[in-house]
């Protein structure tokens, strides 16, 4: 995917990829314009001023800015973007501070379930907390797009880092995402990807496999912690992944305790025997 580039990828979607690639964003982050009239910005990405002036390039007709979630890499371009444009900026806040945005301040809380309406596209705000409290998804109608941010990537899995991330709630916001009738998806990081419902089910089957994983090298120590398991939980990675891998390790053990399948003494997480 090549930097800061337009690309076409529906009648009223065009992607521009950030260039800002790495081991946590892929190629980079994507920001989408939708629509052709008034014309709505998702994700302007990191305060990278050749990012903010390839968007500014694509379209002179920008409407509003609406977020998938306040990590770095999506939405510190919205201060940027609006001090060449007078436009809105709409998202949810989250009470956590680690790895998040603090000068992302929405003119509006969006809610689960508004419709964004506009000239010639309507945009359902899906509220999908997991990857972050704060995580939206946003659903095209008239093309059955859902544009996830976060929440379902292109090329690897999403790390589930608490106190904000929560496995379980990404578990149940991927289950959440079946009910709808869409076709693509246009994530926040890699290509388009085609059958959603398919794609979220291979998700949750990979996290669930993972907590077995993580069940099982418990059982056998009794007790531990993210740093004493990962090299069991993940032997199917690179080592140098681990630090990464431990955030997600770390959520699939508080939601073993948040399900009373474990419990927590100190630091260590511990398996008494019993189910």
């Amino acid at each position: 995917m090549e930097a800061e580039k337009v690309v076409q990828i529906s009648p009223l979607i065009r992607r521009i990829t950030a260039g800002n690639g790495s081991v946590f964003t892929g190629p980079g982050t994507n920001t989408y314009l939708v629509g052709t009239e008034d014309v709505t910005v998702i994700d302007p990405g990191p305060a990278m001023d050749q990012h903010i002036e390839a968007i500014l390039g694509a379209s002179k007709n920008i409407k509003q800015i609406i977020v998938t979630h306040t990590h770095p890499d999506h939405s510190p371009g919205v201060r940027l973007l609006k001090e060449k444009l007078d436009i809105p900026a709409y998202g949810m806040l989250t009470k956590s501070s680690k790895n998040q945005d603090t000068t992302f301040k929405p003119q509006r809380i969006l809610e689960d379930g508004e419709l964004l309406k506009e000239q010639d596209y309507c945009l359902e705000v899906v509220h999908t907390p997991g990857h972050a409290s704060n995580h939206l998804c946003f659903i095209l109608k008239e093309e059955k797009f859902i544009f996830t941010g976060d929440h379902i990537m292109n090329g690897s899995t999403v790390v589930i880092g608490p106190p904000d991330g929560n496995m379980k709630q990404y578990i149940q916001s991927l289950e959440k995402l079946k009910e709808y009738d869409i076709e693509k998806i246009a994530p926040g990081h890699g290509e388009v990807l085609e059958s959603p419902h398919q794609v979220a089910e291979w998700i949750i089957n990979h996290r669930l496999a993972r907590e077995e994983k993580v069940f099982a090298a418990l059982k056998e120590v009794s007790r531990g912690t993210p740093d004493s398991l990962v090299e069991k939980v993940y032997d199917d990675v690179d080592p140098s992944l681990f630090p990464i891998a431990k955030a997600s390790l770390l959520a699939h053990l508080i939601k073993l305790e948040e399900d009373k399948v474990i419990t927590k003494e100190g630091e260590d997480y511990v398996w008494d025997g019993v189910i």
